[in-house]
């Protein structure tokens, strides 16, 4: 191990002993002790205790200033006023009813207005959403392909855990990747239906999806791809997409799960694109588990019994019903992205001076409310440029601000920071005091290994 390495965790394991004990009995009955695999950390991951508007404790009380916000679910930041009083009033007339909350309707009006789409159904997680957003494109387009871009994560079902993050050893050819699985239990035959292209590349994804004009149901994007960093699209690919689509007779859908509560009319509205299929979640209750739906005329008029199917019990519960509201009328404004977004601005100019007065190569790319650090002399615009960033240069940063007290980002060189409505320019500032501290143990690298796949 690179000496700076055993510094950094020898450091992490004297400040979280109670996170170790935590994580011996953990292990035991779970996998690695957590239950996600994004949650794990060499040596071991740190256990939360709780948390409050932009601070966090972990289980041994060290305080960090967050700018992971659960991976970008919580842009109200920790236990927002109007949040925590939504759901205490909602909890004194019931969780869960079995039927629907009479303020559903509000809801489903609200997030159809803002997004520009017709109708909408409501389910949990992320996962679920982009599942059933690419079984109502089949379904309505009666054809059988999907595409997608290769880096770019979209939930752990079957049909998109295909050309996730991988190795370049699987990965194919740069312009025409495999259709290669992120996980072994998918079957050969469903990631055969999975297209993958290069991200940013617009020829190189016509001409893949020409190869199948006759079969392609959809094609399926982030708006901003957020699993290999923060990579902004070229002008005039997601325009090209739209064109491609509608050539084809195929739908576009915008996984908007990370970017939709970003900006006020969502990545959609950012990259200037109409959709036929968006998908939400994350910060859109701001923390509370839902996901929504929602799509152009007629796509979802054959959802109902015996005939596309869409279900599940937690569906528009009214505790995340309750807590979308909260989220859309009082947190996610225009006035409160706005404000995070010039935060976000200085946060981005402060990365870039404090590397390059440290000596410190690396490009920052950032927009809206988030943004990330690639280790790398070159800027990254798809997944063949993020496989050359430093990794553990990334992680040896990563390590260094944990040490200090601060949660820089999500963890990995393949996450990014968020800057909630709580954050402020003193928490900014802190940050970039931190960074400085760090920055002069990143001049010299470590010697770079290949990122890990982790799904």
């Amino acid at each position: 191990m690179d000496a700076r390495f055993e510094e950094a965790y020898a450091e992490y394991e004297r400040r979280t002993p109670r996170s170790q004990a935590l994580f011996e009995r953990a292990r035991i009955w779970s996998p690695l002790g957590v239950h996600s695999n994004y949650r794990f950390l060499d040596p071991y991951p740190f256990y939360v205790s709780h948390a409050k508007g932009v601070h966090l404790w972990d289980a041994d009380g060290n305080d960090y200033l967050d700018f992971n916000m659960g991976f970008g679910s919580l842009q109200s930041g920790h236990a927002h006023p109007a949040l925590v009083d939504a759901l205490r009033r909602q909890i004194d007339d019931g969780t869960i009813y079995g039927y629907e909350w009479e303020r559903t309707p509000e809801v489903a009006e609200r997030i159809c207005r803002r997004y520009g789409m017709a109708k909408v159904r409501f389910s949990t997680t992320g996962l679920e959403a982009t599942h059933h957003a690419t079984r109502f494109a089949r379904a309505f387009t009666k054809k059988s392909y999907v595409l997608k871009f290769e880096g770019s994560y979209h939930g752990s079902h079957d049909t998109l855990l295909v050309g996730v993050k991988p190795r370049i050893q699987v990965a194919g050819e740069p312009r025409h990747p495999n259709s290669a699985p992120a996980s072994p239990g998918i079957l050969p035959e469903l990631t055969g239906r999975t297209l993958v292209a290069p991200f940013n590349d617009l020829e190189a994804t016509r001409k893949i999806a020409r190869e199948h004009r006759d079969d392609l149901a959809a094609v399926i994007a982030e708006p901003i791809p957020m699993n290999m960093g923060f990579i902004l699209p070229e002008e005039g690919f997601f325009p090209g997409l739209r064109e491609l689509c509608d050539e084809l007779g195929a739908l576009l859908i915008l996984d908007e799960i990370k970017t939709g509560a970003k900006y006020p009319q969502g990545g959609a509205g950012r990259v200037g694109v109409r959709p036929d299929l968006i998908t939400l979640g994350k910060s859109i209750a701001c923390g509370v588990p839902l996901s929504a739906i929602a799509a152009g005329p007629g796509i979802l008029d054959e959802v109902g019994p015996r005939k596309v199917a869409h279900a599940g019990t937690y569906n528009s519960n009214p505790l995340a019903m309750a807590a979308c509201i909260a989220s859309l009328d009082h947190i996610l404004t225009e006035e409160a992205l706005t404000r995070s977004a010039q935060l976000n601005d200085r946060l981005a100019k402060g990365y870039a001076e404090v590397f390059e007065d440290a000596g410190v190569t690396a490009h920052v790319a950032a927009d809206g409310v988030s943004g990330t650090v690639f280790f790398a002399d070159h800027p990254v615009r798809n997944w063949r440029d993020f496989l050359t960033v430093d990794g553990d240069r990334s992680m040896l940063y990563y390590y260094h601000c944990l040490n200090r007290g601060l949660i820089p980002s999500g963890t990995g060189p393949d996450e990014q920071w968020t800057i909630s409505v709580q954050h402020t320019p003193t928490d900014v500032d802190r940050h970039l005091e931190i960074l400085g501290t760090v920055a002069e143990r990143l001049a010299g690298s470590p010697q770079s290994g290949e990122i890990e796949e982790s799904v």
